[in-house]
């Protein structure tokens, strides 16, 4: 049982920091690997065994049958006609195949008669020196995983989400590995919610950025607000990680309450710390959905404010400015017997009681707010 109390340590030796470790989402297919096949290994005794030449799938499963074991073959990206060898050769059912090999798949969890097929999507956050209306937030890729009685197949696809550092920290535990495939199930399923979490922490950062421009005073005590657009496009990201941890929830809940003749028992009882931190993840995701849509309406209410300001400047210098107007107009007109027309101080007493109802109005107007 230590195997059992140290399996959290050794799946997940630390929480990755998706801001500061580098080559956590290498991606490239190995140039010295001709097809799709980037790995494929055979396991016997928690233990990799070595060969002198790499395998291929047909002579590693053939070696499986005859000296027991599981054979875990990865896979980036294959086409229908490079999947199509190792579906027959591991009796893969026909709509997981077609799944598997056109990607574009909700997170599930399906049950056939000889093996598991399960669909995760994976995060990366995408480093941005500014977030801005047509920034990246997150890139999503996805990794579908077969798991029969001897054998583990993954299959990747998008731009990240690498198990070559799994692959490697699980070979140095014989004793996790012996416990067979579902024990790859875990740890890639453990991989994936902790890169949701990574990926929480730093949208939070983002949102915590965006909440504190729009809130912030500006000059003269107004709020400044932010670009909508940028709020906006944070929303998009936010709706994308959340169709990949959302449909995850019920196949980890399925992992860890159902007996399952493929999934090892003492591993089974490990899905439901998967299952709980996957839902702290989704309320995480269901927050920053239900707080972008409150500072999105704040944003656009400061803005409407904003407007009625100026409005109300603009109504009223009209007012001030109606006042000299209408002098001018009625002393304007063409008439010869006006009242004061022909007064020495007609003049400067007009523009004195023009000037001072200007400064009594605008005085009225500054104290009031409008101004």
């Amino acid at each position: 049982m230590s195997m059992i109390r140290d399996l959290r340590a050794v799946v997940r030796p630390s929480r990755p920091s998706l801001r500061k470790e580098s080559g956590a989402y290498d991606t490239t297919r190995d140039p010295a690997t001709p097809s799709a096949v980037v790995d494929c290994a055979v396991y016997r005794d928690g233990a990799r065994v070595e060969m002198a030449t790499p395998l291929t799938p047909h002579e590693a499963m053939r070696q499986v049958r005859r000296d027991g074991g599981f054979v875990w073959i990865g896979l980036h990206e294959p086409t229908e006609s490079e999947f199509a060898g190792i579906a027959r050769e591991f009796g893969l059912h026909p709509l997981a195949v077609e799944d598997a090999v056109q990607a574009h798949q909700r997170p599930k969890l399906e049950r056939y008669d000889d093996s598991l097929f399960t669909v995760f999507k994976t995060i990366h956050y995408v480093e941005h020196d500014q977030l801005d209306a047509n920034s990246e937030v997150v890139e999503t890729g996805e990794v579908m995983c077969f798991t029969g009685k001897d054998f583990f197949i993954t299959v990747r696809h998008g731009g990240q989400g690498s198990l070559r550092a799994l692959r490697h920290r699980l070979q140095d535990d014989p004793e996790l590995l012996d416990k067979g495939p579902s024990a790859v199930l875990h740890a890639i399923a453990d991989h994936v919610v902790d890169g949701y979490i990574a990926v929480a922490d730093a949208v939070q950062d983002d949102i915590d950025e965006v909440e504190t421009e729009v809130f912030s005073p500006g000059r003269k005590g107004s709020p400044r607000g932010t670009d909508a657009g940028r709020i906006y496009q944070l929303k998009r990201e936010v709706l994308e990680f959340k169709r990949a941890v959302s449909p995850l929830l019920r196949p980890m809940q399925l992992l860890s309450e159902r007996p399952m003749r493929l999934i090892d028992p003492d591993i089974q009882k490990y899905f439901r710390d998967v299952a709980d931190h996957l839902a702290r993840v989704q309320e995480q995701v269901i927050g920053f959905d239900e707080l972008l849509n409150s500072i999105l309406q704040a944003n656009l209410a400061q803005a409407s404010v904003a407007q009625n300001e100026d409005m109300r400047k603009i109504t009223s210098w009209a007012a001030i400015i109606a006042v000299p107007t209408m002098v001018c107009g009625v002393y304007g007109m063409n008439f010869d017997h006006m009242p004061e027309l022909h007064w020495r101080y007609g003049y400067p007493v007009m523009m004195s009681v023009t000037v001072a109802l200007c400064v009594g109005i605008h005085r009225t107007l500054k104290r009031n707010g409008w101004l």
